[in-house]
């Protein structure tokens, strides 16, 4: 059954068993987990590392240092209003844009390691992608039955540094 505590998910916790590379790693939607070795929940009520706003979060990390990132946000705007109404936080135009999701993502192809491993979950299988310097490795669909959607991970490993891609950007526009 599809469960807010999506790692409790027997099949999805052996995926991260399996991917996880160890050394250092994040997850900035952490909610009662301690998988990574550095988490955050904006809800104060779990005692992780931080409780910022994601991309707040996100922007504490310096780049390229981290192995694993586990990117389990709220799904939908219903989501987002369950997890967080709760203490003052309702969903707005920002946490609903595709741009929000997107600058997210920039922020995990920055602070993550050449090579290193990002696990995301959702209703799609688009992950953090293709165009930021990301292979996917492995998606696993976890069917929930009846009228339930199904939970979609998708694991991607970032191919090279941040620099080397700006620098190989510049070279393909005809700069040197």
């Amino acid at each position: 059954m599809p469960n807010k505590h999506t790692f409790d998910i027997k099949p999805i916790r052996k995926l991260i068993d399996e991917i996880n590379p160890g050394g250092s790693s994040i997850d900035p939607f952490a909610n009662k987990q301690k998988i990574a070795t550095i988490t955050n929940d904006l809800d104060p009520q779990f005692k992780t590392d931080y409780n910022l706003e994601a991309l707040d979060f996100m922007k504490t990390v310096n780049t390229e240092v981290i192995d694993f990132v586990l990117f389990d946000p709220p799904y939908s705007p219903r989501q987002v209003s369950e997890v967080y109404k709760s203490f003052g936080k309702t969903v707005s135009m920002e946490t609903t844009q595709s741009s929000y999701w997107a600058i997210l993502k920039d922020e995990i192809q920055r602070v993550l390691k050449p090579g290193g491993k990002v696990i995301s979950f959702g209703w799609n299988s688009n992950g953090v992608g293709k165009t930021r310097g990301f292979r996917i490795d492995r998606i696993l669909i976890v069917a929930h039955g009846g009228n339930h959607n199904d939970t979609i991970c998708t694991v991607e490993t970032k191919l090279q540094s941040r620099l080397k891609r700006t620098k190989l950007s510049l070279c393909a526009d005809g700069e040197k």
